[in-house]
C-alpha cells in the first residue's frame, strides 16, 4: 500500500475537521429547537390553545351558559307588555328591561327583580295607580282582577288571597327569596303552616 504524502494528509485532516465542524453545529442548533438530534420537532400546543380558546389539555372546552331559554309574559306596569325569549338563568330585572322598562306610575318595590324566571312565568310590574280613586287597576295589581304572578307577587296581593294573612303573605315571600324563585304553585306546599285548604286558595289565586 502506497504511503500517503504529506500534502494528502494535510488536505484528509482538514476534511475531517470540517466535518466534526458542521455536525457539532448541527447538534448544537438541534439542542437549541428542543428536540434531540435526528428527531422530528413537535409544536408545542400553540395552535392548539388558540384554536381551542380556553380549552383545557385535552382540546375540549364547556361552555359555562348552559340550559335552555325561557319564555315568561311581562305585564303591569311596562312600556311594552308582551311574552318574551330569555337566557336561561335570567332574572325579573332582564325580562322588565326586554319589555321597554317600567312606565312612572310603576312601583319597583313591590317586585322582586333579583328572583330567578321560570320558564312559562307571567311578570307583573304593579302600579302606584292602582287602587286609587277613579283609577283603573294594573294587571296583575291587588284585588279580585285575574291571577296573581307567584314569581312577582307583593306582600299587599297575597293577602288579598282568602285565608291568607300578612304573616303567611310575609312567610311566602320569604320562602320565595330563600328559593331563588319559584317555578309550581305546588313548592309552597313546603311551607309550614300551608295545609291543604290554604293551598287550595293559593291555586285558585295564582299562577306560576
Amino acid at each position: 500500500m502506497p504511503q500517503l504524502s504529506r500534502l494528502q494528509l494535510l488536505v484528509y485532516g482538514a476534511l475531517a475537521v470540517t466535518v466534526l465542524l458542521i455536525g457539532a453545529r448541527w447538534v448544537r442548533s438541534a439542542d437549541e429547537r428542543g428536540s434531540p438530534p435526528g428527531d422530528v420537532a413537535f409544536a408545542s400546543g400553540g395552535d392548539e390553545s388558540e384554536a381551542g380558546g380556553a380549552a383545557g389539555s385535552d382540546g375540549f372546552s364547556v361552555s359555562s351558559e348552559g340550559g335552555e331559554d325561557v319564555v315568561v309574559h311581562v305585564a303591569g306596569a311596562v312600556r311594552d307588555p308582551g311574552v318574551v325569549r330569555l337566557p336561561a338563568g335570567s332574572r325579573v330585572t332582564d325580562a322588565v328591561e326586554r319589555a321597554g322598562g317600567t312606565v312612572g306610575s310603576a312601583s319597583v318595590d313591590g317586585i322582586n327583580l333579583a328572583a330567578s324566571l321560570a320558564d312559562g312565568q307571567q311578570v307583573v310590574v304593579p302600579s302606584k295607580l292602582a287602587g286609587a280613586g277613579g283609577a283603573t287597576p294594573a294587571a296583575g295589581a291587588a284585588g279580585t282582577e285575574g291571577p296573581i304572578s307567584l314569581g312577582s307577587a307583593t306582600l299587599e296581593q297575597l293577602d288579598t288571597i282568602e285565608g291568607i294573612g300578612p304573616v303567611t303573605a310575609q312567610n311566602i315571600l320569604s320562602f320565595r327569596d330563600d328559593q331563588g324563585g319559584l317555578s309550581s304553585i305546588e313548592q309552597l306546599d313546603q311551607m309550614s303552616g300551608i295545609g291543604p285548604a290554604t293551598m287550595e286558595a293559593l291555586r285558585s289565586r295564582l299562577q306560576p
